[in-house]
């Protein structure tokens, strides 16, 4: 059933797949087995030579989006060496429109020329198109807006995309609507030459009130949609914060601004330090001890927050046209205002 160097196309609904082989059973699912002369390999590198045509980008991307496992297990970290006797199954999705449809996506818009757009993005929001979110994406909401001259600028599937925030995070974002704008704020982001500030609700406060928090980022083994504090095969990150207000000692109101800009870095470094984002959906796993310090009305609403409190106010970058510095600042949503009105009323 497995070949070395071929690929077989399954359609047999017979054979005993996992849940995440199941919901890929629509594209094409691939079997290969590590013969006792290629282990130590990357398996990125492994599955790609033995593909039959995939590139190991394409591969990389594959096994991030947890689209390959090895038994029970499914492989989150392209850098893991397959081992004789392993036997993998790659599930790759359904091929998906090649280029996105402009639709009516909300959002509100706080700067405009011919190169770039400024605006605050509403938490809910996906950025761009990707498995299991293919439409009603910021981007197909740009598109329509923008018009169709928006498609293709730094790439067909993420037209004027530089930067992204988390679905549930909100916050000002830029887009480019020029090649010449996407490559120039795509280098300022790259080198770390724009100003971007955080407002963020957490559990507990944290000590010193004001400090750095850093560490390597990469993702956590023991779940693909989990990023962690790593000691192999990460990046180097690095959040300033401070804090703005302690409620009592249950939770606190900060400012955070990011010298690097790695995937959910500002959620990952405070739970790290024992201080998770209220409301994450991810990084927090329990009710916290320090909802303790919390009046029954403030635990109740923030233990009950529905995302995680995290919100971009502030966004800074020279205009990559005229060199003018421009910078925006997007108040605190109105959940979040709420969440600390009820915070505050214990006090």
């Amino acid at each position: 059933f497995y070949k070395r160097g071929r690929t077989e196309r399954v359609t047999d609904s017979g054979f005993s797949l996992t849940p995440n082989q199941a919901k890929a059973t629509q594209g094409t699912i691939l079997f290969f087995e590590v013969l006792p002369d290629q282990g130590g390999e990357r398996v990125d590198r492994f599955v790609s030579a033995h593909s039959g045509g995939l590139s190991r980008s394409r591969v990389k991307t594959l096994i991030e989006e947890g689209c390959l496992s090895c038994g029970p297990k499914t492989v989150t970290e392209p850098a893991e060496l397959v081992k004789a006797g392993q036997h993998y199954v790659l599930h790759i999705p359904p091929a998906a429109p090649a280029v996105p449809e402009g639709e009516h996506v909300p959002f509100d818009v706080f700067y405009e020329d011919d190169d770039l757009i400024v605006l605050n993005k509403p938490a809910g929001l996906v950025v761009h198109p990707a498995p299991g979110n293919e439409t009603g994406t910021l981007v197909n909401g740009l598109i329509a807006h923008c018009g169709s001259s928006l498609k293709g600028i730094g790439g067909e599937r993420r037209p004027g995309i530089v930067h992204r925030l988390d679905k549930d995070t909100s916050g000002l974002m830029v887009a480019a609507k020029t090649e010449k704008a996407h490559l120039a704020l795509s280098e300022d982001f790259a080198a770390r030459r724009i100003d971007r500030a955080y407002l963020a609700f957490c559990w507990g406060c944290p000590n010193p009130a004001e400090g750095d928090y850093e560490g390597d980022i990469g993702r956590d083994k023991r779940g693909r949609k989990r990023m962690a504090i790593v000691t192999h095969n990460g990046k180097w990150a690095l959040t300033h914060y401070r804090t703005l207000k302690a409620f009592a000692m249950g939770a606190a109101l900060v400012t955070c601004k990011l010298a690097t800009g790695r995937t959910h870095q500002i959620r990952v470094h405070f739970s790290a330090h024992g201080h998770p984002l209220i409301g994450d959906p991810v990084y927090l796993r329990r009710v916290p001890a320090a909802a303790k310090g919390l009046t029954p009305d403030a635990r109740a609403a923030a233990l009950d927050f529905p995302r995680q409190a995290l919100h971009a106010t502030r966004l800074g970058f020279k205009h990559p046209r005229t060199g003018e510095t421009l910078s925006f600042e997007a108040p605190m949503p109105e959940d979040m205002q709420q969440l600390g009105q009820a915070l505050a009323a214990q006090e």
